[in-house]
C-alpha cells in the first residue's frame, strides 16, 4: 500500500540507458515503464483499471474506452453482481474484488485507476493508486471526511500524478461562460450565493431492525471497507448508502460538486470561518425517540456558511438547500420563468445585478432574463474539447504529469471537497445529543449552533463533539498515510 514505486521503473531506466548507445542509430518503440512514471511511447496506449465497476463505475469506463488511445485492463468490485456489464463488456479484464490485491498483481500492466466507489471508500483506493504512480480519476465528492480531502491534496503534489475529481461540469462550457460574463463586471462584486438541489432521490429513514442474509456475490467486509464492522442491511446496496453517514455524505455530498464549482471556480473564496443549518425530516421531533437514528442523512436541510474573501473585499454568505427546500424566488424572475433546473441550480448576488445557472453550471444567464439580449461579452477562455471531462484526463495522462491539464485536479479538488464536507460537520453535529439523559427528546440534541472552522488546524473551535467527524476512525487494517 506504501510501497515505493520508483524501484522497478527506475531498474528499467538504468537498463535502457545502458544499452541506448548500442542502438543509437535504431529506431525504438519504448515501453511507457522504461521511460518512466507520466511518460507514454507514441504507439502505446493508457491503460486504466476501474476499481468500482457498476452503476457509476460502468459509464465512467465506457466514457474513457470512447477514446482509440485506452486499453481497459484490469476491473474490481466488492459485489458480482454489480460488475455483470462492465465483465461482459472488458472479458479480457482480470477481474478483482480487492483493490489492493488487484494493484499489487496488475501494477506493472496499470498506468491509470478510475475509482467509483461508496464515498466511504474513495480516499483509500485513491491514495493506494497515487502511492504506485498511477493516475487517478475519482468520483465526487472526492472523500467521506475532510481529513482524507487534506491527505489526498497533500498526495497529488508528492506523487505527480494526473488527477481528476468526477465534477463533470468543470469542463463544461457554461461555467467558463460564467465566468467571462463575472469577469466583466456584469454584477459587480457578489456578497451572497444561494445554490439547491432536488436530491435526495433516494429512499431515507430505512428501518435497521431487521436482520438480512449477505447475498453469496457480495463481499461485504470488504465493501465497509475503513468504515466499523455491522450486521449487513440491504438498504445499503446498491447505492442507497448515499442515504447512511458511514458511508455516504448525503444530498450535499452528492450534488455539490456539480452546483457549487461555478462558486469555486470563479469567486473569491477561502475556506469558510463559519457554518450553521437546519434540518427536517427523520430528524424533526414530532417522530418516536426510537426513530431517530444519527446513521440517517436528513431529509431536507438548509446550510448557510460564511467565506472570507481572498481579496478582503469581505465575506461572501453561501446558502445550500435540499430535500425540497428551495431559497426564494428572486423578484428579476417573472412567472413561468424556469429557477436553475429540474436538478438544481446556483444564483450569484452582487452589488450590480444577478447570475444564475442550472445545475453543472449549464447555461447562466443574468437576471432578469431580458439583460441577455443586450450582453456582448468576448470569448476569452478556452474550452475543453467536446466538454468531455473525462477524455481531457486521458489526454492529459498520456502527456504526462507537468504537461498535461485537467479541470478538476486534486489540487483545486481537494480544497473544494473539504469545504463542502464542512457543511455536513453541521448536520451531523446537530444530531449529536448533548444531554443523553433528557426526558424530552428534543432536549437531548444539540441542534442549531453555529460552527467556528478554523481551517488551518482543521477543528471547530467552539463546539468540540463535532471535531468527532474531521476525521473518522478507521478499522483494523485501514489506513491513510501519505
Amino acid at each position: 500500500m506504501e510501497d515505493n514505486p520508483s524501484t522497478a521503473e527506475n531498474s528499467g531506466r538504468r537498463n535502457f540507458l545502458k544499452t541506448s548507445s548500442l542502438a543509437a542509430t535504431s529506431f525504438m518503440i519504448v515501453p511507457r515503464h522504461v521511460l518512466g512514471k507520466g511518460f507514454i511511447a507514441p504507439s502505446d496506449k493508457l491503460n486504466i483499471a476501474g476499481i468500482g465497476v457498476g452503476g457509476k463505475g460502468k459509464s465512467d469506463l465506457a466514457a474513457f474506452a470512447k477514446s482509440p488511445n485506452v486499453n481497459i485492463v484490469a476491473l474490481c468490485d466488492v459485489d458480482d453482481r454489480q460488475a455483470v456489464e462492465s465483465r461482459a463488456r472488458f472479458p479480457k479484464a482480470p477481474y478483482y474484488k480487492d483493490f489492493r490485491e488487484m494493484l499489487a498483481k496488475e501494477r506493472k500492466n496499470i498506468d491509470a485507476c478510475s475509482i467509483s466507489t461508496p464515498d466511504n471508500t474513495h480516499a483509500v483506493a485513491t491514495l493506494a493508486a497515487m502511492q504506485l504512480g498511477k493516475h487517478v480519476y475519482t468520483q465526487k465528492p472526492l472523500t467521506h471526511d475532510i481529513y482524507e480531502s487534506r491527505i489526498l491534496g497533500q498526495a497529488a503534489k508528492k506523487y505527480k500524478v494526473i488527477t481528476q475529481m468526477g465534477n463533470q461540469g468543470g469542463s463544461g462550457n457554461g461555467v467558463r461562460r460564467m465566468k467571462e460574463i463575472y469577469d466583466a463586471g456584469t454584477i459587480g462584486e457578489v456578497h451572497k450565493v444561494l445554490a439547491w438541489t432536488n436530491r435526495p432521490v433516494w429512499p431515507q429513514a430505512v428501518p435497521t431492525d431487521q436482520s438480512f442474509e449477505i447475498p453469496k456475490e457480495l463481499d461485504f467486509d470488504l465493501w465497509l471497507g475503513p468504515a466499523k464492522k455491522v450486521p449487513y442491511n440491504q438498504s445499503y446496496l446498491p447505492w442507497n448508502w448515499r442515504g447512511w453517514w458511514p458511508y455516504g455524505t448525503g444530498a450535499l455530498g452528492d450534488m455539490a460538486c456539480h452546483i457549487l464549482d461555478p462558486v469555486f471556480r470563479i469567486l473569491p473564496l477561502d475556506y469558510p470561518n463559519s457554518v450553521e443549518c437546519s434540518v427536517a425530516g427523520t430528524w424533526t421531533f414530532t417522530l418516536r425517540e426510537q426513530d431517530h437514528n444519527p446513521d440517517w442523512t436528513p431529509f431536507s436541510s438548509s446550510i448557510h456558511l460564511n467565506y472570507p474573501r481572498k481579496d478582503n473585499k469581505g465575506d461572501i454568505k453561501l446558502s445550500w438547500y435540499d430535500g425540497g427546500i428551495l431559497p426564494e424566488l428572486p423578484e428579476e424572475l417573472l412567472p413561468g420563468e424556469a429557477f436553475g433546473n429540474s436538478d438544481g441550480g446556483v444564483l450569484f448576488i452582487g452589488s450590480k445585478g444577478k447570475l444564475m445557472a442550472d445545475c453543472y453550471g449549464a447555461n447562466p444567464r443574468l437576471l432578469p432574463l431580458k439583460a441577455n439580449e443586450s450582453i456582448n461579452i468576448p470569448e476569452t477562455i478556452a474550452r475543453v474539447p467536446n466538454e468531455d471531462h473525462y477524455l481531457q484526463w486521458v489526454d492529459a495522462c498520456i502527456a504526462g504529469y507537468g504537461k498535461g491539464v485537467t479541470s478538476s485536479p486534486f489540487e483545486y479538488a481537494a480544497p473544494f471537497a473539504e469545504s463542502i464536507l464542512i457543511g455536513n460537520l453541521a448536520l451531523r453535529s446537530w444530531m449529536l445529543r448533548d444531554n443523553p439523559t433528557a426526558k424530552k427528546t428534543a432536549d437531548k440534541y444539540n441542534g442549531r449552533k453555529k460552527l467556528l472552522w478554523d481551517a488551518a488546524n482543521m477543528k471547530i473551535t467552539n463546539y468540540d463533539p463535532a471535531n468527532q467527524y474531521v476525521k473518522r476512525d478507521y478499522r483494523e487494517g485501514w489506513s491513510l498515510v501519505v
